[in-house]
């Protein structure tokens, strides 16, 4: 002590010695308190005269210091606090020059170009600035300082870069870099204003009569970079930040994207070298994948692999492959992607911290407010609220046009890391649970929208009938749009023993299956819904999803010999509990799969077994898988060179559809007139009568395509397309080009018939328009 108040390091000797005491690294230290390195090395060696309070309070919580303690480090900071001073400490010229260049930079050319573009259009009116914002690990500093150098020889008064520290804990205020932009400038440190307003107003003066090129880098937010921005004069600013700082108005923008595979394979390619790289050119693309092609993690893995020249790439590959180790592998020296992620996670309010550890918990590629509110237990709203400051932040990125989020592959495996950390376990299976339960609701109410036996019933109560959706396209558009979660929260319901939950929510998605067969996740659905009806001991229900399950092998996986196995079981189980309708779906199923297996005999016999137990079905659910059976059968008949009697066999069933069936709506039975329509327009074509073909299928394509049934549509196109070719029309080849794209997208295996059809009228000439 020195009159009573202690020398600058005095605090700075204390903190070392409680860092020491603790057992604890400067790094470790400045994880926990969420202070960076160099500001904890500035105060031990009293380069820091007192921290902020809040700054101690952070230090004082990490350490785990005691009221008393962290009193007396409160005190030492308080009287190391410089009081006031009317003027800056000196500043000479030239000491905010612009930092090395980086030589190995890669990319960003289009981004480069539009600088200079902005360089040459810089005049005595307004300044030009340039925000490049984005998150973490997007080399936006980086970028900047290359940009710089490029664009030093247009801007001859002077280039500036300056630190403003955004991430700290204690930014650089904006009286302090005026007086470092003031000073570089030549301005005297008598002649500095003490007033803030002031400073900015000399700053503005002086650099509106200069061609500058100013680097604010690693800003805080536009109150810090406001005073900083020259009012007039030719200058160019260019301000990176991990926030999108959308208050600062006429201002340009730099979005850095993530770069490309080749980008990002290139620039490993230069850190490291191009024999390391052509050695194992699978291996350096298979690294810059588990990168995420973030400019730091690529960075990061080039220089570790730099540092060990005799490594193979390959083994850093099988590292980096292992998501529990992947951010240990990308540190090398002091770049480390889980410090850069820190530093921004630190900074959030604590919903906002919730929020982005439990959204790492979400199902699929992204997720939606509502998702995120659960799984963070927040409300609608306050969920809504963090994820946009986490995008400002840029620690999720947004579809505006969905409403929805998502994660740079490396910041979810941070989060995630966080949950396990902060939350623990119990936390995280109560938000995994509460979310399941509310997407299984969610998705059991919306897809009884398309259920027939409810279709004058109302729903079941929904989780939030405020939010739910009112008819057939808000629940299909939900439903798509949910469709990892909800999938996600039946296997968890299954998996938790909810088997109750999981055979309702299956149930009613029956109907809705029937519009997506290009879904094969319906496997896993009905494999589910199956084993839940199994455990539960319901032959009957096991009946049903075995059926169910059947179905989705044949339609949407196309595995006969796994469709054939689930229809054998369904058949058996309901013989057990003597349900003649799973009886005849369970015969409809097999035979199916036994016809693509080219058993025509053993299929057309399980076929006919099948119309004789539905027959004797009185109810409407019979009814409907009475025309089902003899749709397939018939379709058997004419595939086998029995054209006339699959025609009289679907002339049976039109013949029933128009008679109607009793409980079922006329939309349910136009559809199955549909289905129908296109059987018949195929039977006349294997009879070689187009012309009478053409007016069935185009009736069966149009009612198809009314209903969104997306399967049978373009199955109908197909045909209808193959029918006019040979007629010769002229809308044969659009409308067989227009089945091959769809039913690609559909993963349809008939789309190789639509590409053999097309290729046919190439081969035969035919000019179609």
């Amino acid at each position: 002590m020195r009159g009573g108040r202690p020398s600058a390091v005095d605090f700075g000797q204390q903190l070392r010695s409680l860092r020491v005491r603790h057992g604890l690294s400067q790094e470790a230290l400045s994880h926990a308190a969420g202070v960076s390195v160099r500001a904890l090395a500035d105060m031990e060696r009293g380069r820091t005269r007192g921290p902020q309070r809040r700054t101690v309070q952070a230090l004082a919580e990490a350490l785990g210091l005691d009221g008393d303690e962290a009193a007396i480090l409160e005190k030492l900071a308080a009287l190391g606090r410089p009081r006031p001073r009317t003027a800056p400490g000196p500043v000479g010229p030239g000491s905010l020059a612009l930092p090395r260049d980086i030589q190995d930079f890669t990319a960003r050319g289009p981004a480069l170009a539009r600088l200079l573009e902005l360089a040459r259009d810089t005049g005595p009116g307004l300044p030009v600035v340039t925000v490049v914002a984005g998150q973490p690990g997007l080399g936006k500093t980086a970028f900047a300082v290359h940009a710089a150098h490029q664009l030093a020889p247009h801007f001859p008064d002077g280039q500036f870069a300056l630190d403003l520290h955004g991430m700290d804990p204690e930014p650089t205020t904006p009286r302090d870099a005026l007086a470092r932009l003031l000073g570089a400038l030549g301005v005297a440190d008598a002649a500095i204003p003490a007033d803030t307003d002031d400073r900015a107003g000399l700053w503005r003066s002086l650099a509106g009569e200069r061609r500058l090129l100013l680097l604010l880098d690693n800003a805080a937010d536009e109150s810090q970079v406001g005073p900083l921005l020259p009012g007039t004069g030719p200058s160019l600013t260019i301000v990176t930040s991990r926030h999108a700082l959308a208050g600062l108005e006429s201002v340009h923008r730099t979005d850095l994207a993530l770069m490309r595979r080749e980008e990002a394979v290139e620039l490993l390619t230069r850190i490291i070298g191009p024999e390391r790289v052509r050695a194992e050119e699978q291996a350096a693309r298979d690294l810059a994948d588990l990168c995420g092609h973030l400019p730091l993690a690529v960075r990061i893995a080039g220089q570790r692999l730099l540092s060990r020249p005799h490594e193979r790439l390959g083994k850093l590959v099988v590292r980096l492959g292992a998501e529990g180790r992947r951010l240990d592998g990308l540190q090398a020296g002091s770049l480390r992607v889980r410090a850069a992620f820190a530093l921004s996670y630190r900074q959030l309010l604590k919903d906002s911290q919730v929020l982005l550890r439990r959204a790492a918990l979400a199902a699929g590629a992204d997720f939606s407010p509502e998702t995120a509110a659960l799984l963070a237990g927040l409300s609608h709203d306050e969920a809504v609220v963090c994820a946009e400051e986490l995008t400002d932040a840029g620690l999720l990125q947004s579809d505006v046009a969905t409403e929805r989020y998502r994660f740079h592959d490396l910041l979810r495996l941070y989060a995630a890391e966080q949950v396990d950390t902060e939350d623990g376990p119990e936390v995280r299976d109560a938000a995994l649970d509460r979310t399941a339960d509310w997407m299984l609701r969610r998705a059991t109410a919306a897809a009884l929208h398309f259920d027939v036996d409810h279709e004058h019933t109302p729903a079941p109560d929904d989780p939030d009938p405020d939010t739910a959706p009112t008819d057939r396209d808000e629940a299909r558009a939900w439903l798509e749009a949910e469709r990892a979660q909800w999938l996600a929260a039946l296997r968890r319901a299954h998996g938790t023993g909810r088997h109750r939950q999981v055979l309702d929510a299956a149930q009613a998605m029956h109907w809705f299956s029937d519009l997506n067969h290009h879904w094969e996740q319906w496997v896993d659905v009905f494999q589910l819904s199956a084993d839940s009806a199994r455990l539960m001991g319901s032959r009957q229900e096991e009946a049903i999803h075995l059926n169910y399950l059947a179905w989705a092998h044949n339609s949407c996986a196309h595995d006969t010999q796994a469709a054939l196995i689930s229809a054998d079981a369904a058949l058996a189980a309901a013989r057990d509990s003597g349900d003649g309708l799973q009886e005849g779906w369970a015969l409809c199923y097999g035979a199916s799969a036994l016809q693509r297996q080219g058993r025509v005999e053993e299929a057309e016999e399980r076929l006919r077994e099948g119309a004789h137990r539905l027959a004797t079905e009185k109810s409407p659910q019979g009814r409907l898988a009475e025309l089902t059976i003899l749709n397939t059968l018939g379709t058997l008949l004419r595939q086998t060179g029995r054209a006339d009697e699959a025609l009289d066999l679907h002339h049976r069933s039109e013949r029933i559809c128009r008679a109607g069936v009793p409980g079922r709506t006329a939309r349910v039975i136009t559809l199955y007139l549909a289905v129908t329509r296109l059987h018949i327009g195929n039977d006349l074509a294997a009879l070689k009568r187009w012309s009478e073909a053409e007016a069935p299928l185009r009736q069966a394509l149009a009612a198809l395509e009314a209903g969104q049934v997306s399967a049978w549509a373009e199955r109908a196109r197909l045909h209808l397309g193959q029918v006019l070719a040979a007629m010769g029309h002229p809308e044969a080849r659009a409308t067989l080009r227009t089945a091959r794209d769809a039913l690609a997208a559909l993963r349809s295996p008939l789309q190789a018939e639509a590409a053999e059809a097309l290729a046919a009228l190439d081969d035969a000439g035919i000019a179609t328009a």
